[in-house]
């Protein structure tokens, strides 16, 4: 049986070539949405370079920001909850809802949950929950995870929704119109909002001199499950601090645009206390971030907005879909974050990465995301923890490169040699790289003759 790494797991996914191809346009068309939107903006670089610079100094100083988020937040009527894990976040999050007889709970979309494993935590104990995002609930139905942080579906055709439907919203066969589909959706997901007793949302920033968070979304929903039902829970991690308000405008102007190319989220709501009469909580969670802190490599990790602009640029993401990493944060940034929190599992997510940087090009606050990824290459190279044949070719490789003479040697015997190879013996199964590629064509004199001779 195939361990489950990312290699084998894209194998998988490209074998459905047309549906590869697909997921790659449609994840670039994204891209160019966000290059397009990022022109309408002159200081767009210096609000990259604001934005990097906020989120560093916040991160050098988040013993004060988040004490002084607690003290504001608490003046306000809102009750803080501090998680060292997973397990304290839901087990504080279940005590809640279970002190206020909550059987039925709306959640609108948060990574963080996702990384704790909230749903099945909640479901096992009788809890139901109803995800309210459009994506998170297709995924939800099928009983999958997301594929990506902001387009959690976007592995999916509109046929495949369809049919998601037809099984459990009892909407017509073989109707795949989007509109038809999503109001299906709406309706069957408003009668939730008017029988849940509490709803859950996500953070995307929590501004430290108010003591209030900041969640963006294009559908409503976290508006509609934080006010409809008595008891609204917020659950962010320790690095979605900002320090004060007016930093908030730089991050707004920067997410939405790196997301999906729009100026601003349809909704960007303020939360600064419960509703009336009602009850409003936050839980605090490290899970391991606090790791990230004490690390001069990969501090710079936390500054992340959760926009998915790397996903969207990323050649192995697109081609190899976000299932494949099995990790709750695919593509390069989910790389970095998987690879360091559990090695063991996740030691193969560095290497599915070209190193075109273009990740980094596209980050809005400007995350090192591409000398992150090789720096953890090293590191799990040091631990023993890649491939035996892949660490003996690169001594190898790195031995001959030390030995110039010897280097230029090789080439030259290489290019006579190669070409006059029969094909079975090039592309044997010792030839990794050549399973899904030709050899390139042998040029008579490597790059160091022609320049020595000056024929360039």
């Amino acid at each position: 049986m195939s361990v489950k790494t990312h290699p084998n797991n894209a194998k998988e996914f490209v074998k459905n070539d047309e549906r590869m191809h697909w997921h790659d346009e449609s994840l670039w068309w994204v891209r160019q949405k966000r290059d397009m939107a990022t022109k309408t903006i002159p200081e767009w670089e210096q609000l990259r370079e604001l934005a990097n610079q906020i989120k560093t100094h916040t991160m050098a100083n988040l013993d004060k920001y988040l004490i002084e988020f607690e003290e504001n937040a608490k003046a306000k009527g809102i009750i803080v909850h501090w998680a060292k894990d997973a397990a304290e976040h839901n087990e504080i999050a279940y005590n809640i809802l279970n002190s206020n007889n909550v059987t039925k709970l709306v959640k609108s979309k948060s990574m963080l949950t996702e990384e704790c494993h909230l749903n099945p935590y909640l479901e096992e104990r009788g809890i139901e929950v109803i995800d309210t995002d459009l994506g998170e609930r297709i995924v939800q139905l099928r009983n999958e995870p997301p594929s990506h942080i902001v387009l959690p579906a976007i592995h999916l055709k509109k046929s495949d929704v369809s049919d998601t439907f037809v099984e459990h919203l009892g909407t017509e066969k073989g109707n795949d119109d989007p509109t038809y589909l999503t109001r299906a959706a709406r309706e069957a997901l408003r009668n939730d909002f008017l029988t849940a007793q509490a709803g859950m949302t996500g953070v995307n920033f929590a501004i430290a001199n108010t003591g209030g968070v900041v969640v963006c979304t294009n559908e409503g929903n976290a508006d509609m499950g934080a006010s409809v039902p008595k008891l609204h829970i917020a659950s962010m991690g320790i690095e979605k601090i900002i320090p004060r308000l007016e930093d908030l405008s730089v991050f707004t102007r920067l997410l939405a645009r790196s997301a999906t190319g729009q100026p601003i989220t349809t909704y960007t709501s303020h939360f600064h206390g419960s509703i009336q009469d009602g009850e409003m909580h936050i839980i605090i969670v490290d899970n391991q971030r606090s790791e990230f802190l004490s690390s001069d490599k990969y501090t710079k990790a936390l500054n992340c907005i959760r926009c998915g602009a790397c996903m969207n640029t990323c050649p192995i993401y697109r081609r190899s879909g976000g299932h494949s990493y099995e990790y709750v944060i695919p593509g390069p940034i989910g790389s970095i974050l998987g690879a360091v929190k559990e090695p063991e599992k996740h030691s193969s997510l560095p290497f599915a990465c070209t190193l075109c940087g273009s990740c980094t090009n596209v980050c809005p606050v400007k995350i090192n995301l591409d000398s992150q990824l090789y720096a953890r290459r090293q590191d799990l190279g040091n631990l023993n923890m890649i491939d035996p044949s892949k660490k003996r070719a690169m001594k190898i490789t790195a031995w001959l490169m030390e030995k110039p003479k010897l280097f230029d040697f090789a080439g030259k015997m290489a290019r006579k040699i190669v070409p006059k190879l029969p094909k079975s013996l090039v592309y044997s199964k010792a030839n990794v790289w050549g399973k899904q590629r030709d050899m390139p064509k042998m040029p008579p004199k490597s790059f160091k003759e022609m320049f020595k001779e000056g024929d360039l």
